[in-house]
Order: structure tokens, then sequence, then C-alpha cells
């Protein structure tokens, strides 16, 4: 039971992290698709952010979302850099990369993935049928 209650915090403190984060540089879907991944890790067997910094996961959410949404990319709204979200959590960009690679190796992320992709990267996907990965 008590794991449950820590769970629930870690995932609280997390979605309050994400949140500042968001409304300050990116937007309300990254918020909610932060968030949504965030409740899905939290249903693993071994929840992964139970152990290390918090600020790591935070950033390394973020940066699964981003990279499979081209935040990276100057060309596409909104842009931030990797070593953007790094530096506003205070983590390191290579740390916060491992992490990230992790969660999307976790869960099978890609680019146009059906469930965390934004609404405008699932317009533009070249092949909806298929599922890419990285």
């Amino acid at each position: 039971m008590r794991d449950k209650v820590l769970i629930k915090e870690k995932m609280q403190k997390l979605i309050e992290m994400i949140t500042e984060f968001c409304d300050a540089y990116l937007n309300d879907e990254y918020k909610q698709l932060c968030e949504k991944l965030i409740k899905k890790m939290s249903r693993k067997k071994n929840v992964p952010f139970l152990s290390g910094r918090m600020e790591i996961w935070a950033a390394a959410i973020i940066h699964t979302i981003g990279i499979i949404n081209f935040l990276f990319d100057k060309s596409f709204k909104p842009y931030i850099s990797a070593g953007d979200i790094s530096n506003y959590f205070g983590t390191s960009k290579s740390t916060v990369s491992q992490k990230s690679r992790v969660i999307r190796d976790m869960f099978k992320l890609g680019y146009w993935d059906k469930e965390f992709s934004t609404a405008d990267v699932k317009k533009s996907d070249p092949f909806p049928e298929y599922k890419i990965f990285f």
C-alpha cells in the first residue's frame, strides 16, 4: 500500500514540474501528452521514476514527447532545444537523453506514434498505416 502512495506522490510532483515547464515554454498539448506518459509509466510493474532525481525524470519525459514530435527541429512549432530542457531542470543533457531512450524503449515509442504524437504531427504522417521506430 505504501508503494501506491509513494507512486502517487512522485507522479504528482512530476506533473507539477512538467506543467510549470510546459506553461512557460510549450503548450497544453505537450502538457497533456507528458501527463499521459507519466500515468502510463506509473502503471508499470517496476515504476521507473521511483528511483533517481525527479528533475531528470521530468526532463526525460519532456524530451521523450519532444523527440517523437520533432520539438528539437526549428521548422516545427513549438521549438526548444534539448539543452534548454536540461538547463531548466539543472540536469545533464546526456543523462536526460539516456533516460529518454529508456522510456522510448519501454513503450516502443517512435515517430508518428498514434498515442503520443501531437495533432499536427499525426496529420503529417507520411505512412499512417506503419509505425516508425528509431
